[in-house]
């Protein structure tokens, strides 16, 4: 017990620790764009307003005040629980993010779901069948995938599927004209369909090749071959004996590869205009919305966090000799 507490501890240590680092450079960074905030507040019609409502208007968002004092003003607030006021949205940060969390979540989850699955299945079929013709063909698609850009392969999905063949959608989360209330959950899921594949795809890549170098190295170990010996089939040693061994590395990806579907949204939202967490990420950086930008980076940081805390716990579910606090024996 003492040792899962003091384990927890740590992690939580260690969020504190990537939260400040994260906030801090995002700040500056933020701080130093060339995209003048107020231009972007603006828009067209930074023309017609004069130096006087220039200057209320940095005034009213504390523009007008030095870096550091903006941000230790921000960091009083964020110990108190607010996020602050996004500039573009004029909500509070919370609750934008709240509300694109909600439509970006089942698209992220629909694709990590998939791309596990998937990827893990094409690994173990290829693993099992290695040098075969199938074992070559995973291998080119995964290889073709893992080397290109999310937006490429979505601009072209989006081109084949809905332009040339029009079975999915060409954008956002429902129909153009119906409410958001009046939309059902076949409508939802055709238009998450194009999305998710989209981030899916390339998660399946890199699952797959690892999950096959790990299969082929189980097959040829010396339990294996002791195996064999004994009238195992190949199936039935990966029934028993691979699918626990390979599962280790596979779950360490996936729940890795949520950094990877995070930022691969940013750019999946963008093509297909999905109104998601990611769109108000470009949104915010294009706009110079530093509350918002910065709320947005601390949550992606904790949603890692939390997939990478997850994947530690469930290493002591799938293989006993893993205790918190201890290396395998």
């Amino acid at each position: 017990m003492n040792r899962i507490f003091l384990f927890i501890l740590k992690k939580l240590l260690h969020l504190c620790l990537l939260l400040l680092a994260v906030s801090v450079c995002s700040f500056v960074l933020m701080s130093f764009s060339p995209i003048d905030p107020i231009n972007a507040y603006v828009g067209a019609d930074i023309s017609r307003i004069g130096t006087e409502q220039r200057e209320l208007i940095a005034r009213q968002w504390g523009l007008d005040q030095p870096m550091t004092t903006r941000f230790f003003l921000w960091f009083q607030q964020f110990l108190q629980g607010n996020l602050g006021t996004s500039i573009i949205f004029n909500q509070s940060v919370s609750d934008v993010i709240a509300t694109r969390f909600q439509t970006s979540l089942a698209l992220m989850a629909l694709a990590w779901l998939i791309s596990g699955v998937l990827g893990i299945s094409l690994g173990i079929l290829a693993g099992a069948n290695a040098g075969s013709i199938v074992d070559r063909i995973i291998r080119f698609y995964a290889y073709t995938l893992a080397s290109s850009p999310t937006f490429w392969i979505g601009l072209l999905l989006l081109n084949l599927l809905a332009v040339q063949w029009q079975i999915a959608p060409i954008c956002c989360a429902a129909p153009i004209g119906v409410l958001l209330k009046d939309v059902t959950f076949w409508q939802r899921l055709h238009h998450l369909f194009l999305p998710a594949l989209t981030l899916s795809l390339i998660g399946i890549a890199s699952i797959a090749l690892h999950t096959r170098e790990k299969l082929i190295e189980i097959l040829h170990s010396n339990y294996a071959l002791f195996a064999f010996a004994q009238g195992e089939t190949k199936m039935g040693f990966i029934i028993h004996h691979g699918l626990r061994n390979i599962a280790l590395p596979a779950i360490t990806l996936q729940f890795a590869s949520l950094s990877e579907l995070f930022g691969g949204s940013v750019l999946a939202e963008r093509v297909f205009g999905y109104p998601g967490l990611g769109d108000a990420t470009t949104q915010a950086a294009m706009r110079s919305d530093v509350p918002l930008l910065v709320g947005i980076v601390l949550f992606s940081a904790l949603f890692v966090f939390t997939g990478n805390f997850l994947a530690d716990l469930a290493y002591q579910l799938i293989d006993p000799r893993i205790r918190i606090g201890k290396s395998a024996s």
